[in-house]
């Protein structure tokens, strides 16, 4: 595909120079009319780290997990969704929705053979990547999840989640030139980090107010608000499944988050069967200000002489 359809942005490489810390490649895939990017690195045969981004976030999100994830023998797979990173954007709102990026993630499964995956989630990432464990079990042997949640009866959205959906969802607030760098920059938790580089980094993948289609619209997918949009009875249908399959988790929170709280992870760590561990300082964006800190909490969990 050499040039995008009419009604889809796509990011001129350039952006990206101001990343310093990705040497990573982009490798490309044709779904449904969009370019959409993943990055793959590490031995084509090594047990599969599979990274999942939310909003408004990307691939690069995971820059400081992939260094000691390759080094602990895993081949790294970090797809962009469909409207963020180096993947084709849409630029009408209505396009995005929770069950197109489930199947555009099942696509990319589909189409490498993923197998023997550990499945990294956060944020929109869990819904998304959790679909893929409850219906394709045989490809998933282990499962870490940081700050994210699955929809279903009991789960309390507070305040200040459902500020943020119709903040997101008003023109003059965050529904229009959504200030996607600044809000990871504000939500990293420690301190010591320059928040400039930060939101230069989040920023990059966007040009404007059409380019940020994507990001607007997770939002405004939460299932409390949009039960059709943000898939809300298969997010609960999942929610029951995942206890009931027969591999390793493993839930690792940043202490710092206020909408994912380690309340909320501890209590689905006990549902799981899954460890717990508590990311000291990490706000919500917890592999961006404490990622090496995520891996060495995972692997200690997981065992420094297991074998992968």
């Amino acid at each position: 595909m050499s040039t995008p359809a009419p009604g889809i942005y796509r990011t001129p490489e350039a952006h990206f120079e101001v990343l310093t810390n990705f040497p990573y490649a982009p490798h490309y895939r044709d779904w449904q009319g969009l370019r959409l990017a993943h990055y793959d690195e590490g031995p084509r045969d090594a047990p599969v780290a599979l990274l999942m981004h939310g909003m408004p976030t990307w691939g690069y999100l995971y820059h400081a997990m992939i260094p000691p994830l390759l080094a602990a023998g895993y081949r790294i797979i970090a797809p962009d969704h469909a409207g963020f990173g180096r993947s084709d954007k849409p630029t009408d709102d209505n396009w995005y929705r929770i069950s197109r990026h489930v199947e555009a993630l099942r696509h990319l499964i589909e189409t490498l053979d993923l197998k023997r995956i550990t499945l990294f989630v956060q944020d929109w990432g869990g819904p998304i990547g959790l679909r893929q464990v409850v219906e394709m079990p045989e490809r998933f042997e282990r499962l870490a999840i940081m700050n994210t949640w699955l929809h279903h009866d009991g789960f309390f959205y507070n305040e200040g989640v459902r500020w943020w959906r119709d903040a997101a969802a008003d023109p003059a607030q965050y529904g229009g030139d959504m200030p996607t760098g600044q809000i990871v920059a504000a939500g990293l938790g420690r301190e010591g980090h320059d928040k400039e580089a930060v939101a230069a980094a989040y920023d990059a993948p966007f040009d404007g107010i059409e380019s940020k289609a994507g990001a607007r619209r997770f939002p405004f997918c939460l299932p409390f608000g949009d039960p059709e949009l943000g898939d809300a009875a298969l997010q609960a249908r999942d929610y029951e499944a995942l206890p009931k399959l027969a591999m390793p988790k493993h839930v690792l929170f940043g202490d710092a988050d206020l909408t994912f709280t380690t309340d909320w992870g501890r209590q689905w760590a006990e549902q799981l069967g899954a460890t717990f561990d508590i990311i000291p300082g990490a706000g919500h964006f917890c592999q961006e200000v404490a990622g090496a800190d995520v891996v060495e909490a995972f692997l200690a969990r997981r065992g420094q002489g297991e074998q992968i």
